[in-house]
């Protein structure tokens, strides 16, 4: 059994109920199993003010998880079209990573929420790709042929999957926005299961 590494940072829910959809998809591939993580938040204080283990929910990603990964899916909340700062923080902290070439070859997909249509969900996508293409990771997004994509009123992107709260629940996911998230997960997985050969 090959792991799919889903990552994600999730104030307030959404992108965690997002990344539970994305684990579905992976977990809905034989032979591929998600592995969930998060990420501490960050602060303004510069001494540690997280536990090195949550109180709850998943385990926080370590630098094991990447090396141990088949693949990853990463998400995170739109913070003006970009990632949050607390993901950013544990990205900028793998340039070991990247000078072994950990990530290379390994299939990558990116997913996010944000409150409002227009919130900045594509550009946050593709900017969360930079550094996974930096890391030498192979983009996977969503074609045309996954019929959520033309039937969403909600969220939903080629570039990955999304999820619009509306400034409401944020738990609650459409039918389309849960749809594009298995079908990241599936496809992450796929390719990965392929490039193990």
């Amino acid at each position: 059994m090959s792991d799919v590494l889903v990552l994600f940072y999730s104030r307030y829910g959404a992108t965690e109920s997002l990344s539970r959809e994305v684990c579905r998809g992976v977990d809905s591939v034989t032979g591929m199993s998600a592995r969930l993580r998060t990420v501490p938040s960050v602060s303004a204080v510069s001494e540690a003010t997280d536990d090195a283990i949550p109180d709850s929910g998943p385990p926080y990603v370590s630098s094991a998880d990447l090396a141990e990964c088949a693949g990853i899916v990463m998400g995170s909340p739109t913070r003006f079209g970009n990632m949050s700062s607390a993901l950013k923080y544990f990205i900028d902290s793998t340039g070991a990573d990247w000078m072994k070439g950990t990530l290379i070859g390994k299939p990558a997909g990116v997913f996010t929420s944000t409150s409002s249509l227009h919130g900045g969900s594509e550009t946050t996508l593709l900017t969360m790709a930079i550094p996974l293409l930096h890391h030498g990771m192979i983009y996977v997004g969503l074609p045309y042929s996954e019929e959520a994509l033309s039937t969403t009123t909600t969220g939903g992107s080629l570039y990955g999957a999304t999820h619009v709260t509306w400034g409401k629940n944020p738990d609650l996911l459409s039918d389309e926005e849960k749809s594009l998230a298995v079908a990241l997960g599936k496809r992450v997985a796929e390719v990965a299961a392929k490039l193990e050969g």
